[in-house]
């Protein structure tokens, strides 16, 4: 795994114009939501909207013109090898959680990272119903609505509230079977890893394959809000490689990580396509 770079260029402009362009995305989000609109699988279990590709668009025309030298890497933008030249790249995605968008439920977020040299140093995830914005510049800490979040303390698994897919961990196969916890989920794992940071949950865990776009504005959240996040053998996730794939997400504060990576180290996972 490449360490992440350091001597950080400032990002403070980036973030404004970040930030800006982030609530105009909650806007269109709004005049979507609750109403007849267009949807299509791009493929099998693969659900995109009009109000996605609405997003996207007006995200791609504002942040590009902005920033002419920057990459561009999102969900719904065909991707493009140029992004691999660039230092500098945005990583979106217009809806995450799109089939909770589809049924009405407020449980997704638009998400933004501006990434450099494959790390993470400017992001923010938006709810634009219920008005929760997240963000966070690397080493600057981590807000929620202007007010400063960080992870919970909690120390132990058992009874640890717990963002996950509840049958994943009453499984059988498990060798060693998880103690009580209080589990709920959320159909957007960027709202999930923002919950996180908030300290509102204690951890969140899912052993399915997760793309940049999913997960590089809330890992710098997570990160500057004291937590970690990490794939399911606690390797640092390094964006804007040629397959921009991770094979799971594990995030907590220190101490419960470390207790949740010993007990998923081992699984193997396929690779990420």
């Amino acid at each position: 795994m490449p360490e992440r770079p350091v001597n950080l260029p400032e990002s403070t402009d980036d973030h404004a114009l970040l930030l800006g362009v982030i609530k105009q995305a909650g806007d269109i989000a709004r005049r979507f939501f609750q109403t007849h609109f267009k949807r299509w699988d791009k493929s099998k279990n693969n659900p995109v909207t009009e109000a996605d590709m609405a997003i996207d668009a007006m995200l791609h025309a504002k942040l590009t013109t902005a920033r002419p030298a920057y990459g561009w890497l999102s969900e719904e933008t065909e991707d493009n090898s140029d992004r691999l030249n660039r230092d500098k790249v945005w990583i979106v995605d217009p809806i995450d959680g799109t089939r909770a968008f589809i049924k009405g439920v407020p449980h997704f977020v638009i998400s933004i990272a501006l990434c450099w040299k494959g790390l993470p140093i400017s992001a923010a995830i938006y709810n634009p119903i219920t008005d929760e914005l997240f963000e966070a510049q690397k080493g600057k800490g981590a807000l929620l609505n202007g007010n400063v979040i960080n992870v919970s303390a909690r120390q132990k698994i058992k009874h640890c509230r717990m963002l996950g897919d509840a049958a994943l961990f009453a499984s059988k196969k498990w060798q060693n079977p998880w103690p009580a916890m209080h589990i709920e989920s959320r159909n957007s794992i960027a709202l999930r890893m923002g919950m996180v940071a908030s300290g509102a949950w204690d951890a969140c865990l899912t052993l399915a394959h997760k793309a940049d776009w999913d997960i590089a504005a809330s890992d710098l959240i997570v990160t500057e809000s004291g937590g970690i996040a990490t794939n399911h053998r606690g390797e640092t996730f390094i964006y804007n490689r040629n397959i921009p794939k991770h094979h799971a997400v594990v995030t907590a504060g220190p101490a419960l990580h470390a207790q949740l990576i010993d007990r998923v180290r081992h699984i193997p996972l396929s690779d990420p396509k």
